[in-house]
């Protein structure tokens, strides 16, 4: 809605430009302090949120509090000046800058859609650290994706000898955490376990197909 709104925002501006119109700027006033005011309590009440729906709600109510700042503004300026173009001005620019944090929150989306291994988890250091966990010999088949940017969630295959595994479990789930992965699947398998291949190569057209080239040791 962002990104077709501005682009037709600047459509419609730019339009403006070759053939001015009246401006109603009194109207413009009132309806700028009202939005600034109703849109400023609504971006202090979601600020707190931390996924990234919130972000962008939280980056809408702030756009709409700059955007109405400026057209109060802009109605001031039209109202002592009468110079038409800056409605259109104020519109370009507002629309430009919605557009492009509009444009960069689709992209993280899109990466959530593909369920893509969030930014800054490396999974070959993430195994590296797995190994160094007393009584773990081999992990393997891990997959790292996140729902909302905030929760990150993991799968993995882990070779052990022991027969109690609940400890183990815990000391994965520890080391994981620090790594911002906070929910997870963990599989145990013995020493010389023969994981098949049908198991462990994920089908191209499976949802986490981006890591289909994991085999197993």
């Amino acid at each position: 809605i962002l990104i077709i709104g501005s682009i037709l925002v600047i459509i419609n501006a730019v339009g403006r430009i070759i053939n001015p119109v009246p401006i109603n700027y009194n109207g413009m006033i009132i309806f700028a302090i009202f939005g600034v005011i109703v849109n400023g309590l609504a971006a202090y009440f979601t600020k707190e949120g931390d996924s990234l729906n919130q972000k962008a709600v939280n980056l809408h109510m702030l756009e709409d509090v700059l955007g109405w700042g400026v057209v109060l503004i802009g109605a001031i300026l039209i109202k002592f000046t009468e110079i038409t173009l800056i409605d259109a001005i104020m519109s370009i620019g507002v629309a430009i800058f919605i557009l492009s944090h509009a444009i960069k929150s689709f992209k993280s989306i899109v990466d959530l859609f593909l369920e893509k291994t969030p930014e800054g988890i490396e999974i070959e250091e993430l195994k590296e650290h797995l190994h160094e966990i007393e009584n773990v010999k081999d992990v393997h088949h891990v997959h790292v994706w996140s729902l909302d940017g905030f929760n990150h969630y993991a799968t993995m295959h882990v070779v052990t000898d022991l027969k109690d595994t609940k400890e183990l479990k815990n000391k994965i789930k520890d080391e994981l955490s620090e790594h911002g992965i906070n929910h997870t699947t963990i599989e145990f398998e013995e020493v010389g376990f023969e994981c098949t291949e049908k198991e462990c190569v994920i089908p191209e057209h499976h949802h986490h197909g981006h890591h289909h080239h994991d085999h197993c040791h």
